[in-house]
């Protein structure tokens, strides 16, 4: 048993598809976060339609991802996609995506964050519903502009929020599965081979399930060691002053 995890640790197709899964989460999260925050600042405000633009920015979130990632294929399929269609009626060429591995991992983090955005942006504007006013108004009072105020108060105010929309994020987009499965299993070569297709390949193509299970369960005590880590953090900042 424990030669498996040693043969794990020197493997370098484990250690490619976890600098590929590691690379994957960072520019995901990192962009749903971002976009996540400033769709929640744009939909604190109440305006005419406010309703109807907060149910559909949430519809991603509530798609299957297998379904998600059919529809990203068609959208990025060389031949007759709709990428390769608007390139032709502009007079260009067809769009290779899941045919180079750069533009195929690009292609993986643009599905991810097309789909969990909205759970970032649910998150955050909760977060942000709940702050106290009071800081606010006297921010208004003593004159200070928008970007002041989001530095001075909301982002320190916002800090504990964000800090678990992210872990939680990030823990759930490690297991990632179901939307590389389909739109790329891996590919090209092994440029979106992601810890969970290559344990599944290990397990179920290889038939290595010993193997297989020394993956998951050393999987499983990163992300575990990342939520520790991530909760001490926080614990240490404290709360806001």
């Amino acid at each position: 048993v424990l030669d498996n995890y040693i043969q794990l640790w020197s493997d370098p197709q484990f250690l490619n598809s976890l600098w590929v899964t590691v690379r994957f989460v960072f520019f995901a999260v990192a962009i749903e976060t971002v976009l996540g925050l400033a769709l929640a600042l744009f939909c604190l405000r109440e305006f005419h339609g406010i309703r109807l633009l907060r149910t559909i920015l949430i519809i991603p979130m509530v798609v299957t991802p297998v379904v998600v990632a059919i529809v990203f294929r068609l959208i990025y399929a060389s031949d007759a996609g709709m990428l390769t269609a608007f390139s032709e009626a502009m007079g260009g060429g067809q769009i290779q995506i899941l045919g180079d591995p750069l533009k195929a991992f690009i292609g993986l983090v643009a599905l991810d964050v097309w789909e969990w955005t909205p759970l970032m942006f649910l998150i955050l504007l909760a977060g942000l519903q709940s702050l106290p006013q009071e800081p606010f108004e006297a921010a208004r009072v003593d004159g200070a502009g928008a970007w002041r105020t989001f530095v001075d108060h909301t982002l320190p105010m916002l800090r504990p929020v964000l800090a678990i929309a992210i872990v939680l994020r990030t823990i759930d987009a490690f297991g990632t599965f179901d939307q590389v499965f389909v739109l790329t299993h891996g590919g090209p070569g092994e440029a979106t081979k992601l810890l969970s297709i290559f344990g599944y390949d290990t397990s179920f193509k290889f038939q290595q399930t010993g193997y297989a299970a020394a993956l998951f369960i050393t999987v499983g005590l990163i992300i575990l060691a990342f939520a520790l880590f991530a909760v001490r953090m926080l614990k240490r900042a404290g709360p806001p002053q």
